[in-house]
């Protein structure tokens, strides 16, 4: 209405000064015309009333135009809102709108509304009034077809930052960057994007333009209020930890209040608003010492200093008492699981989250070089004699093995075991050493922690689906041993050549998954995977809680939204009936089985089944008889305090299948995003290793990791043997610790003296150190295929191996240490450290600075 109230003042000016016979545009235009077309000699000249009349001509037509241009909008008139609908460009201006005139048009996924022509009084000209019962739109679904947008995310130092979170603030889209920071979202130019990276640290950027180039974060910004925190709202998980939001809106109304109340301290800020906080008073001088500490956390690091986050970056605490009290707009306060969940083991002494208001550039580059010159000063040390406690880990259950022996190669010269692709036990360390709490001796699979990481091995080049990789050099835990690396690479398939799915999700819906990390985090998890979906995919969900049912019948990758819906709508309640949900979920996959597919059941559960079919023994014998149906199975595991990572890795191991534990989001994008092709999409099965050592060269050897993965010799042959699977792009690594024929050790196994069976060393095979074979199927396959290797007596100082085998010895390392090996002499975490620095060339995805970060909180 504003831009009609404006045109009729204009009216209103223009009937006091100007003559009243121009009542209509064509007689002014003709008068014009005939004065142009005379004698351009000739003198002109115009009475003054003509001039006036010509210049309120040109106003009338210039108003006229802007507002038949810029009137875009119809008004609503209604007591209910209704979206704003544009009106047609085709519609004649004097139109007038009545019910039975109403059509919709939706073929350019937006509501159009169309009058029919008809001739009414100009008075109300370009102002339509509609009653919103009125409008009746026809019940035909649509989508909004956004552009793509794209960009890549790096530090403040330039580096591309992976598994950075990409959120479209008010729509609920995601998306994750990729290994070189990059990232796709749908959204449109004048959309905001919040960015968060796996520390927690978030950055808002509006989108101006589909390529945004280059997007940074870490630099300080200006946020508004502290209830979020790096984009996440923090729901703390009951009983074990708590959150506090302090906004500081007395400091925030106006100039006149701010000087009315200055803060002397940073303590004033929150005094009487957070329990459990002490301060050292910095007398309202900005520079001056300011101790805080948080009372009450569960800290597991000798120091009390919190982790301060200043604007979205973390500050050292000298550079944090540089800040100015009065400019402090807001605060927030994070304790014990809360902090850890956001900041990991760096918010162990709580977190408190800053947001400041007013800081100039003066005092920002005082603060930045402060920060900066503390973290050069302090570059190697990130925690002093940190210790670890000991915490229940409540009714959580591993299966319990005893670590390989060093054996004779004279007496036990064969070492048969099925190749395993799971990186489950990585994760869920991580997530005790970032939730302060010992590691249970039988959560750690070394095997596992060394596959987690990513290595450079070659794409096979001949007809197999995978290439086989050796190195051979020392062990830096006992010295004058030596390691044997074996390495395979899964070759990678391009995502428009990999087969089409049947996937269905398996979901546990019981009484147990009602916390934040599972059933909240699985949905999410789900979400990232249904969002890579291909429209040659489909999906079904099973749900299970006191019994089974199906909540979504195959769909197609192209429906995401039905898919997603189905997925949210679900809650958690009830008992556990695991069996009966596997039961149906097979039941479903093979009623919709794809020849030459991928036919895969995706199980999503803590573990915890506690009806029908529960015992190790039983869910073997259950998932056993599933597997030969062709169908393939990925289990996903969430959760803490009664999570079954047993019942998960049996399931995993026996039903042609891999395992993941999911402990955050960023995981979920790892393992169902960024591996998509080698978690879902098997390229070779039953996938089985046997090696034979030379006595000539070997005194005693042992596997590192593997000890669930063990088969009896004979069973390499033997086709019917049950082994592990190799996904596209997939790699394995296994490591044996090796002592040479010539060193002195406790740990060698002697020859036994027999009676009827007499050992000869055989010298006739030159230089070999061992023979490594292996055998694997096609995935549709039921005859084997057998590969031999060669490998030589032919070792390199562990200074000149490859990066690759320096950080697969580390993580072994820090493997054997979180189970107190008894078959490793140095245990100092120090040296650990030390020998993982040396192979920080390649961490381009700052898996290996995390892994680093793990060791530091172990004693």
């Amino acid at each position: 209405m504003k831009n009609s109230n404006e045109i009729k003042d204009i009216f209103k000016q223009l009937e006091h000064g100007e003559s009243k016979d121009l009542s209509c545009k064509e007689n002014v235009w003709d008068k014009l015309e005939q004065k142009l077309d005379k004698n351009e000699n000739k003198t002109k000249v115009f009475p003054i009333w003509k001039i006036s009349g010509i210049a309120a001509s040109f106003v009338i037509f210039a108003t006229a135009i802007y507002f038949f241009t810029k009137e875009d909008k119809i008004n609503v008139q209604n007591d209910d809102a209704l979206p704003s609908i544009t009106k047609s460009d085709e519609a004649p201006k004097s139109d007038e709108i009545t019910k039975e005139n109403i059509l919709v048009d939706n073929e350019n996924d937006s509501v159009e509304i169309k009058p029919k022509t008809k001739k009414t009084s100009t008075k109300n000209q370009g102002t339509f009034i509609v009653k919103s019962e009125e409008i009746k739109i026809k019940e035909t679904k649509f989508s909004i077809n956004f552009p793509t947008i794209q960009g890549v995310v790096l530090d403040t130092d330039g580096f591309p930052i992976p598994d950075a979170e990409i959120v479209l603030r008010g729509e609920g889209e995601s998306t994750f960057t990729d290994e070189n920071g990059k990232f796709n979202i749908k959204a449109k130019v004048g959309d905001v994007l919040t960015i968060t990276d796996m520390f927690g640290i978030s950055e808002d950027y509006a989108i101006n333009k589909p390529n945004m180039g280059e997007l940074k974060i870490g630099k300080p910004i200006q946020l508004e209020g502290v209830a979020l925190v790096g984009g996440i709202k923090i729901d703390p998980p009951q009983k074990v930890g708590s959150y506090t939001v302090v906004k500081n809106t007395e400091y925030t109304t106006d100039k006149y209040e701010i000087k009315k109340k200055q803060a002397s301290s940073i303590d004033e800020v929150l005094s009487g608003r957070v329990a459990g906080l002490s301060f050292s008073n910095n007398n309202g001088k900005p520079g001056a010492e300011n101790k805080v500490v948080i009372r009450g956390v569960s800290s597991y690091v000798q120091t009390t200093d919190p982790l301060y986050v200043v604007d979205g970056v973390v500050m050292n605490p000298k550079a944090f008492n540089l800040i100015d009290p009065n400019k402090i707009q807001g605060v927030s306060v994070l304790k014990d699981a809360s902090a850890t969940a956001l900041y990991g083991s760096r918010g162990a002494n709580g977190v408190i989250v800053i947001t400041t208001k007013g800081l100039t550039k003066k005092e920002l580059r005082k603060i930045k070089r402060q920060n900066r010159k503390n973290r050069k000063e302090n570059i190697e040390i990130s925690y002093v004699a940190p210790v670890i406690q000991s915490v229940e880990v409540s009714s959580e259950e591993y299966s319990s093995f005893v670590e390989n022996k060093f054996e004779n190669p004279a007496m036990n010269p064969l070492s048969t075991f099925s190749v395993d692709v799971d990186k489950a036990a990585y994760s869920n360390i991580r997530r005790f050493l970032n939730n302060g709490q010992t590691v249970p001796k039988d959560a750690v699979r070394i095997e596992e922690m060394i596959n987690y990481f990513h290595y450079n091995y070659p794409q096979p080049k001949d007809r197999h689906p995978f290439s086989i990789n050796t190195e051979y050099s020392d062990a830096p835990w006992n010295p004058g041993h030596k390691l044997l690396k074996i390495g395979l690479q899964g070759k990678n398939l391009p995502v428009e050549n990999l087969p089409n799915s049947n996937l269905v999700f398996l979901i546990d819906v019981s009484g147990s998954m009602n916390d934040e990390n599972k059933l909240p985090l699985l949905k999410k998890s789900l979400e990232l995977l249904v969002n890579n979906l291909r429209d040659k995919d489909k999906v079904s969900i099973v749900v299970y809680a006191g019994a089974a049912g199906m909540v979504l019948p195959p769909t197609s990758g192209t429906d995401k939204t039905t898919i997603l819906n189905a997925l949210n709508n679900l809650s958690a309640g009830g008992s556990t009936a695991g069996a009966a949900g596997i039961e149906l979920a097979y039941q479903l996959a093979q009623e919709n089985f794809i020849k030459n597919g991928n036919n895969r059941v995706i199980l999503a559960t803590d573990g915890d089944f506690n009806v029908g079919s529960s015992s190790v023994g039983d869910l073997e014998t259950l998932i056993s008889d599933k597997r030969k149906t062709g169908i393939f199975l990925t289990c996903l595991g969430y959760g803490m305090g009664n999570y079954k990572d047993n019942r998960m890795e049996t399931l995993a191991n026996k039903g042609n299948g891999n395992y993941a534990y999911i402990d955050n989001l960023q995981e979920a994008n790892k393992f169902l995003v960024r591996e998509f092709s080698g978690t879902l999409f098997t390229i070779a099965k039953d996938v089985k290793i046997q090696i034979e050592f030379n006595p000539q060269f070997v005194q005693s050897y042992r596997l590192i990791g593997y000890e669930t993965r063990l088969l009896n010799d004979e069973d390499f042959v033997n086709d019917a043997i049950d082994a592990g699977e190799i996904g596209a792009g997939h790699q394995v690594t296994a490591l044996y610790e090796i002592i040479p024929a010539s060193a002195q050790s406790s740990y060698t196994v002697p020859n036994q003296d027999l009676k009827y069976s007499r050992y000869k060393a055989n010298n006739s095979f030159g230089n070999e150190l061992a023979t490594v074979k292996f055998r694997y199927k096609k995935p549709d396959g039921e005859k084997s295929t057998e590969i031999v290797q060669l490998i030589n007596n032919q070792s390199i100082p562990l200074k000149d191996a490859s990066e690759d085998f320096i950080f697969a010895t580390d993580v072994a390392w820090f493997g054997l240490k979180l189970r107190d090996s008894e078959y490793i002499e140095i245990k100092d975490k120090n040296k650990i450290i030390e020998l993982g620095k040396q192979a920080m060339k390649n961490d381009k995805e700052g898996y290996k600075s995390e892994f680093l970060r793990l060791v530091e909180l172990v004693k």
